[in-house]
């Protein structure tokens, strides 16, 4: 018996029409072969170790924050000024003498800047226990108008009951005493820094040689010189506007600290302008210190508070409008990513990784734009691990 004479059978109303056309086949999953099989689990072992250094890395770097944390700032100190020793060398200026001239750059601007924060800052250091008193005062004040909660809170601990216990504090290392035994870790870890940083800037032409020449074919050799100076292109790029940016922040703080009469207006001023290369963490901070030596300086809690107020509309329009208008979508990165980078090198390296976490987020996107992401979502779902690589950033003119 044909297929049409079964249909017709089972079913006397169909038509005939409908019963010689042919029965559309099923589609069937495609069984994996034993290269594909292969390739899906050595991917995964892949995806695990990755996963694992990830969460022991960590660990390791923390521990040894003496070892590792010098040599990565030396590596990012690197990347932001080779530009500035090309441009000195293509003055005449030997190379050695230009490396050390930028380090030497950076040096001065960073002295600058801390002694600009610094020095004020130890003569308000005084004030501080008058200051406190007055937020004492001005809480006092807003404890007595919330007296209700206060009722309120003992009559249910008196219904509930409360344990009294004695409690034993043990007593820790001063904070003058906490600086006396880090302050010589600090000092080595800064020469390390710096000396490996110019020899790491020295050799940057010997190692733009070594990277070209001794790779055995031409593509490889391209291939690595686009990808070293792409880096150091969105590194370097990314520091110095947002270092303009954050200069024009410190002075605007500046004169509003002057125009509202604030004590040591280039304080606060070179304050802002060195917090706010710490993404989100750092005007928080601003915003933070802002309040508290406002309430302690001020009569009012309302007037106290209008320094903060400034400062967050002059950040609100900053990081929404002026800042991303200039650094453009090049720099662009997901303020998911931002903040993973600065609470991960932030809990390895305190204040220094929170630093360093833009400048080395920048660095792996720049990698990974050359080189391929991993799709991790749909290698789950049966995707390669490495789809098509993205494409590569268009020459500049």
């Amino acid at each position: 018996m044909t297929p049409e004479a079964d249909l017709r059978r089972r079913d006397p109303a169909l038509p005939p029409a409908a019963a010689e056309a042919p029965v559309a086949a099923v589609p069937t999953a495609r069984p994996m072969t034993f290269a594909d099989q292969e390739l899906r689990l050595i991917s995964a072992l892949v995806v695990l170790l990755a996963t694992g250094l990830f969460l022991a890395l960590p660990f390791v770097l923390s521990i040894g924050s003496v070892v590792f944390l010098p040599p990565v700032t030396a590596i990012v100190l690197t990347i932001i000024l080779s530009p500035l020793a090309d441009r000195l060398a293509l003055l005449g200026l030997p190379n050695p003498l230009a490396s050390f001239l930028a380090l030497m750059v950076f040096i001065g601007v960073l002295a600058l800047g801390l002694t600009a924060v610094l020095s004020p800052a130890v003569s308000l250091f005084d004030e501080a226990p008058a200051m406190i008193a007055r937020i004492g005062e001005h809480f006092s004040n807003l404890q007595g108008s919330l007296a209700w909660v206060s009722r309120l809170n003992a009559q249910i601990a008196g219904i509930i009951g409360s344990e009294e216990g004695e409690q034993v504090v043990l007593a820790g290392p001063s904070v003058l005493e906490q600086l006396a035994f880090a302050t010589p870790s600090v000092v080595v870890e800064v020469l390390l820094t710096f000396l490996m940083a110019f020899f790491m800037i020295e050799a940057r032409v010997r190692l733009r040689r070594r990277l070209l020449l001794e790779r055995q074919h031409f593509g490889a050799s391209l291939k690595a010189a686009r990808v070293m100076r792409d880096v150091q292109d969105r590194v370097a790029s990314y520091i110095l506007t947002v270092g303009i940016i954050n200069l024009g922040v410190g002075l605007i703080v500046a004169a509003g600290a002057w125009a509202l009469d604030l004590g040591a207006p280039i304080m606060w001023g070179g304050l802002a302008a060195l917090l706010n290369f710490i993404p989100y963490v750092g005007p928080l901070c601003m915003v933070a210190l802002l309040t508290l030596f406002g309430l302690g300086t001020a009569e009012a809690p309302a007037v106290g508070l209008i320094p903060a107020a400034s400062y967050l509309a002059l950040h609100a329009v900053e990081s929404n409008i002026l800042t991303p208008s200039i650094l453009g979508a090049r720099f662009t990165m997901n303020p998911v990513m931002i903040l993973l980078a600065l609470s991960y090198f932030g809990w390895i390296w305190g204040v220094p990784g929170a630093l360093l976490s833009v400048p080395i987020l920048l660095s792996l996107t720049a990698l990974m734009d050359h080189l391929g992401r991993p799709n991790v979502i749909g290698f789950l779902f049966g995707e390669p691990l490495f789809g098509e690589r993205a494409p590569e950033p268009a020459e500049e003119s």
